[in-house]
């Protein structure tokens, strides 16, 4: 300080020209804003018989797989056995699948974040299969039928179904089957080509040529049957068809001509019999000494 005068201290923040310059502000970089993510939405199905768009409301089963292209295995993302079912699902690429007893429909679809809806076409028919011996039908519990697919020459090529009740509705795609009944548990046997045609029941009877016969060793005719006999039906050249135990076991049998053998206490005994189609009968062996 000099002459008595203040020596002024510069201010480094001073405007030299003007007013005081504003202090710099903190701002966040201008980043984009991020797309809303697609969201799931619902894809309702239905199921419809092919050529006659006749809705089907029951006896479906639903899946639905995520669509991983050719490489990779499709994995199953849900499943419903509702008539008409609604998933919802994510954006993506799926194949819906429904079954309707054996047969099928597949669709592929895509997803983008819309409801949608699909129909699937199903191409199917029915069997019901019953059987007879004449104009009289044989109780359902007497029965089972195998159903096929013929391949080639061989009518037995492809075992659809076993086990197939009188009475039951088998639902198949449209085609010709091969279908074998059983008539009680030997050799009483039908078998029949039969054609499935879309939206249809194909109700089919298959007539049987057997009867069912009640075997007995006996002391004399009429007379009351030898408890814990041991039975064999065998055909003329000697193959068995059945074999029983009892004092008057039943054996239902194709129409034909047979040889009964009865086994009791050691002893053994033999008679010739004919099975004729329809006429239920007993079959007496006469246990006499040889």
């Amino acid at each position: 300080m000099a002459g008595g005068a203040w020596a002024q201290t510069s201010d480094p923040f001073a405007n030299p020209v003007g007013d005081p310059l504003p202090s710099p502000g903190i701002t966040s970089p201008m980043l984009p804003q991020p797309a809303p993510a697609e969201s799931e939405a619902d894809l309702s199905l239905s199921a419809t018989l092919a050529g006659n768009s006749q809705p089907l409301r029951s006896g479906l089963a639903w899946r639905i797989y995520e669509d991983r292209g050719v490489a990779g295995k499709p994995a199953i993302v849900a499943r419903s056995s509702d008539p008409a079912p609604s998933f919802k699902l994510a954006p993506g690429s799926y194949v819906a699948t429904v079954t309707y007893g054996f047969a099928s429909a597949s669709k592929r679809l895509t997803m983008s974040g819309s409801p949608a809806t699909e129909d699937l076409k199903v191409s199917a028919g029915a069997l019901k299969l019953s059987g007879a011996i004449g104009d009289q039908k044989i109780a359902p519990g007497q029965l089972a039928f195998s159903i096929f697919v013929p391949i080639g020459t061989n009518s037995e090529g492809r075992l659809v179904r076993s086990g197939v009740k009188a009475g039951e509705v088998v639902r198949l795609p449209e085609g010709t089957y091969h279908v074998v009944s059983t008539y009680g548990e030997s050799n009483a046997i039908q078998r029949a080509d039969l054609k499935v045609e879309n939206a249809k029941v194909t109700d089919a009877t298959l007539n049987h040529r057997a009867a069912t016969v009640t075997l007995k060793l006996v002391a004399a005719p009429g007379s009351e049957a030898f408890a814990g006999t041991a039975f064999s039906v065998l055909t003329p050249g000697g193959d068995t068809i059945r074999e029983a135990i009892g004092a008057f076991p039943s054996v239902t049998l194709a129409e034909g001509d047979y040889v009964l053998i009865a086994r009791h206490e050691g002893q053994v005994f033999t008679r010739e019999f004919k099975v004729e189609s329809g006429m239920d009968r007993d079959i007496e062996v006469v246990a006499k000494a040889s």
